[in-house]
């Protein structure tokens, strides 16, 4: 099954990136972590076909990332692609831009990366291993401190081996970013200083947190074992949601204010249009994990299984269909091209396709 949590999983061991066998296994994956954090990522002309894990628009431009810290830059909608160098060769899981020229991409070891000039070159704004310093000083201002100093230990013993997996910035300064085992962070300054949000977080069993989405004053984030949760209050405190689904969400596509669309696995998607107080299931006709989610420019809302089938439905996200014939590859995320064409990264980097027919 492919989906961010199995496809991201081993990119980086420390065989990837051709340790030798005689240390201890412990010593080796330490060692690949820092190497993976401190050297620029590798220009090949192979990037083209790497494996790719996020896809977004940066104006007319295309800006895909994926494994270590491959990041490719397309001008044409998708038809042909460029390296641009990073620096760090940590996998890169999600990106967004909140304009033409300003971005960020997130990624394993912790890393998160910020562009000003469209993708064109980037820099790093935090990794794994400032991680546990950062949650420390967090931990002792809070009044419970014990169960915060308990999370901040289980940081510190793993290592800077946490991924980022979702995003969401209102502007250039205002941000929040989440990912594996509860870890989540804000920005009010585009990334120059990070604040963590996980001790307001009701997750007591650290679920891995896969997406997140600000809208005003509403903050909601979707993870695992069926995890739902909401902020009224810009992200200060949070509460949770509830719906008859346990299994896994990825992501969330937004309909509207109080209209949200919420996917997953096995082909899985509930609505709510009452800002989570309710949710109802919504019939995809597949029990595909579904990757990724959007709004197209027309109003309609575009679902992308693991496997490559493209489902479309209207705006009320209450019908959706197959079209066209699978993409061919395990696919992880999509964007819309200006030009209206679909474009999505999967494992053999990015590709391009029309809309087709509808599949009965």
């Amino acid at each position: 099954m492919l989906n961010k949590r199995a496809f991201l999983g081993g990119l980086l061991g420390a065989g990837a990136l051709g340790l030798g066998g005689g240390w201890p296994a412990a010593a080796r994956a330490a060692s690949a972590q820092v190497l993976a954090l401190t050297q620029a990522s590798v220009m090949t002309p192979k990037a083209q076909t790497s494996a790719m894990l996020a896809i977004t628009r940066a104006g007319q431009r295309l800006v895909a990332g994926g494994e270590r810290g491959v990041v490719l830059l397309s001008d044409d909608q998708g038809n042909a692609w460029r390296q641009a160098p990073t620096p760090a060769r940590a996998s890169l899981t999600a990106l967004q831009f909140v304009d033409d020229q300003r971005g960020w991409a997130l990624g394993h070891l912790g890393v998160i990366l910020h562009t000003r000039d469209g993708g064109a070159t980037w820099t790093k704004q935090m990794d794994g291993l400032q991680l546990v310093p950062l949650f420390q000083q967090a931990a002792q201002r809070l009044p419970e401190a014990q169960a915060a100093q308990d999370y901040v230990q289980l940081l510190s013993d793993d290592g800077p081996d946490k991924p980022w997996l979702g995003l969401h910035f209102t502007d250039a300064q205002h941000g929040i970013v989440v990912g594996a085992y509860n870890l989540a962070l804000r920005t009010t300054d585009g990334g120059a200083t990070w604040q963590p949000l996980s001790f307001a977080l009701p997750n007591p069993k650290s679920l891995h947190l896969y997406s997140v989405k600000v809208l005003g004053n509403t903050v909601v984030i979707v993870g695992e074992q069926g995890l739902l949760l909401r902020s009224d209050d810009g992200g200060a405190s949070f509460t949770a949601m509830s719906s008859s689904y346990k299994g896994t969400w990825f992501g969330l596509v937004v309909l509207g204010e109080f209209d949200w669309l919420a996917y997953g696995l096995r082909g899985t998607a509930f609505r709510t249009t009452d800002r989570g107080a309710t949710w109802q299931p919504v019939v995809t006709n597949v029990s595909v994990t579904l990757s990724s989610g959007l709004r197209l420019k027309d109003g309609r809302v575009l679902l992308v299984t693991q496997n490559g089938d493209v489902l479309v439905s209207d705006a009320t996200a209450a019908n959706f269909e197959r079209r066209g014939l699978p993409l061919g590859a395990p696919v992880a995320d999509a964007t819309e091209a200006a030009d209206g064409a679909l474009v999505v990264a999967s494992l053999r980097g990015p590709l391009r396709t029309s809309l087709g027919p509808s599949v009965r």
